[in-house]
């Protein structure tokens, strides 16, 4: 079993984990990182193009375990193409998908 380990820094804790997931997801319109302890559920992303990330490090067993939830009417195929096609076209990713979900 490999240790999740921060270069040099030795085992990986909640901080340094958070830093690095917010640094893989900076700028990102679509993506939302939950707040510390909470996992996301489906009602968090119901009817939008959101794909929300959680995490919970288990420092006994030195890994980060990740849970990420879409809908995937919306951010399925549907949504997917619809973002393909605005960065295809040099328009704004968000363009023609809501940021807000239709239900909450």
């Amino acid at each position: 079993m490999r240790r999740a380990t921060l270069g040099e820094g030795g085992p990986i804790d909640q901080p340094a984990a958070r830093r690095l997931i917010e640094a893989a997801y900076a700028g990102e319109p679509f993506v939302t990182l939950m707040p510390e302890g909470q996992l996301p559920e489906v009602k968090h992303v119901t009817g939008s193009n959101r794909c929300a990330i959680g995490f919970v490090v288990d420092e006994r067993l030195h890994r980060v375990v990740v849970c990420a939830v879409l809908d995937n009417l919306l951010k399925g195929a549907a949504g997917q193409a619809v973002q393909n096609m605005n960065l295809l076209f040099g328009l704004s990713e968000t363009m023609g998908l809501p940021t807000a979900a239709l239900c909450p």
